[in-house]
């Protein structure tokens, strides 16, 4: 089990940073207290199915924070493979965010409501932790997209498992899917609905998609497709976008999209991309 703690300065990007480790597979806790992470790190180990997880602890926990060194030996002497994220930001960028936010900082009170101060406080609490830091992640000049960017190079193997590729059919008489973000429309291909013998088939079955793909149409406009979302994807990944739904339409929802579906989601899944697939409207009016 990996074990990952998200510390750093107040509103420099840590609960954006623990959000994209959600995405990635890793189970996130908010704001924990140091003392409690040796108990919630035996209950990680017990339950078997906790791969990767990350929990957000910093000055928030007030003098309970001061106690972080202890849980981090803890996990030490344990053997448990744990690493510390650290992120910060300058003095002028919290100060702003600070400000188009107006939240307080947790050690408001403690300076006098002197926001500088505040800030001057914490890194002189946070300074033993930073020494410790695995990574270090400086957000003043990054955008979400680039935090993203930044947090997939660190903490994923395959770049491609970032993003998850959701293909689906659906009918245009059914209505155009509200979900997808990328919509094609095969209703240009021959029609398997007109014959006799295929009108109660579907395109996961061969019979369907056979007929669907001996056109030449057909085979070019696959190709074509592929071509397109070999080019698309890697774009959207560099975006730190988290879920991409492609889908194909057709007039029912049963013929072509599902056998459009079903090919594009075979050759996704063979270059590694995470993906699943969905047909809407395939039982439809059976």
């Amino acid at each position: 089990m990996k074990f990952l703690i998200v510390t750093g300065m107040s509103g420099s990007g840590k609960s954006g940073a623990v959000n994209i480790l959600e995405d990635i597979g890793y189970y996130c806790i908010d704001n924990i207290p140091p003392q409690l992470i040796p108990k919630f790190a035996e209950i990680c180990l017990n339950n078997g199915q906790m791969k990767k997880v990350a929990i957000v602890t910093d000055i928030r926990g007030g003098e309970l924070f001061l106690e972080l060194d202890e849980g981090l030996n803890y996990l030490k002497e344990n053997n448990m493979e744990t690493s510390i994220l650290f992120l910060d930001a300058s003095d002028d960028v919290l100060i702003k965010r600070y400000k188009e936010t107006r939240r307080k900082h947790p050690l408001d009170e403690q300076c006098h409501g002197s926001l500088q101060s505040a800030i001057d406080m914490e890194r002189s609490i946070l300074t033993s932790v930073r020494e410790r830091a695995d990574y270090y992640i400086d957000t003043s000049e990054l955008s979400m997209g680039q935090l993203k960017e930044t947090v997939y190079s660190i903490f994923l193997d395959d770049p491609n498992a970032s993003m998850i590729v959701k293909v689906m059919s659906f009918g245009y008489k059914y209505g155009v899917s509200r979900e997808a973000d990328i919509v094609f429309d095969v209703r240009c291909l021959p029609n398997p609905f007109y014959i006799p013998e295929l009108k109660h088939h579907t395109g996961k079955e061969s019979c369907v998609s056979d007929y669907v793909m001996k056109f030449e149409q057909s085979q070019v406009l696959l190709a074509k497709l592929q071509d397109l979302l070999d080019f698309l994807i890697p774009l959207y990944i560099h975006e730190g976008k988290s879920q991409l739904v492609i889908a194909f339409g057709c007039t029912g929802g049963k013929h072509r999209s599902v056998t459009y579906a079903e090919a594009i989601y075979k050759y996704l899944s063979g270059k590694n991309i995470k993906c699943r697939i969905s047909h809407r409207d395939i039982e439809k009016d059976r």
